[in-house]
């Protein structure tokens, strides 16, 4: 079967076929009527496959963006975190990603990917042009390109120079380092910065109210950065659990800042990273509006932003625990609209 863009009015109307892969949601009114963005799934653990789709809906339905929806595949054309063993490495498949070329921004969700060239290239050519960029959890190591590839500087703890630990750190400020908090165990609750407490991305978000189940991540993202959010490590995956004492918690670690970026030979272009974002995580309404203020943040909306941005969840949304292997099995790009 050809894979085909998906073109959905929302809500849950027929698909229209069109010319290339992906899930297409034509925005309805709002502040981002006019703006393309393209927003990428592909990671193994968090259920990015889950978050994607459900934060492309907010920005469509409830702010008016056009959103290209772009998911890791198998070669059925099914959604597939996971890419076949090709010489002992694993290569992952995202088609549509020229989608990039109209986009005014680039929302990725990715983990540890090894794509093709020809894939990498409008990911490459994006970033040269200096647009915004937002990057979810483990989009701080988005890519594992091996070394003799044209865009092994992408890949995590590259050494390349001018992309010193690679995609990550390049464009977000941070690649992976460690876990933080006890996976699995231990949660992130969010504590805003006072000095960024008036932040447009903070816009109607109080202290405390981002909530993860997903653990804190080691981060120190550069000194031109503005941290927004420290992660308090939590005892348990309940929002109101306790503050766990000692050393998790003295300092915190950041889970959410801005940076600016610019790649050799490129122009400068904005940066969003959190830690945070995994599906269970997005289903915290706190969590949600800091990442759809950060979209708008990024796209250059921060005058629009208002006192409290509407994030409420589009269609059903139960989001799968994570862990490795925990997606579910067959399901298409167009499975995740309906």
């Amino acid at each position: 079967m050809k894979l085909s863009t998906l073109i959905f009015t929302l809500l849950f109307a027929t698909p229209v076929l069109a010319e290339s892969p992906g899930v297409v949601l034509q925005g309805k009114d709002g502040i981002g009527k006019g703006k393309h963005i393209v927003l990428i799934s592909g990671d193994q653990e968090y259920r990015s496959e889950e978050t994607i789709p459900q934060l492309a809906k907010i920005l469509a339905e409830r702010h008016g963006f056009k959103c290209t929806v772009l998911f890791t595949l198998d070669k059925d054309g099914n959604v597939e975190p996971n890419g076949p063993k090709v010489n002992g490495a694993e290569v992952h498949n995202i088609p549509g990603l020229e989608a990039l070329k109209t986009a005014d921004l680039m929302v990725i969700f990715t983990r540890f990917l090894n794509l093709p060239d020809d894939q990498m290239q409008p990911i490459a050519d994006y970033l040269e042009s200096g647009k915004p960029v937002v990057g979810l959890r483990t989009s701080t190591h988005a890519f594992n390109i091996p070394g003799d590839r044209k865009f092994a500087r992408f890949g995590n703890g590259s050494g390349v120079k001018g992309w010193e630990g690679g995609f990550g750190r390049v464009v977000l400020g941070e690649r992976w380092v460690a876990h933080h908090g006890n996976h699995g165990k231990e949660g992130t609750r969010g504590i805003i910065v006072p000095n960024a407490a008036t932040h447009p991305i903070l816009r109607g978000i109080r202290t405390e109210e981002v909530f993860g189940t997903t653990d804190v991540y080691t981060a120190s993202p550069p000194k031109d950065s503005t941290i927004l959010v420290f992660g308090q490590v939590t005892e348990t995956l309940e929002p109101d659990s306790k503050a766990v004492e000692g050393k998790k918690n003295d300092p915190m670690m950041p889970v959410a800042w801005t940076k600016n970026y610019q790649v050799e030979g490129g122009k400068e272009g904005r940066a969003f990273c959190t830690t945070m974002g995994a599906s269970q995580d997005f289903a915290f309404e706190g969590t949600r509006r800091m990442i759809v203020n950060a979209c708008l943040w990024a796209v250059g909306l921060d005058e629009k932003i208002p006192e409290k941005t509407n994030v409420d969840l589009v269609g059903e949304f139960k989001p799968t625990p994570f862990k490795f292997g925990g997606h579910k099995k067959g399901t298409r790009p167009e499975d995740w609209f309906k």
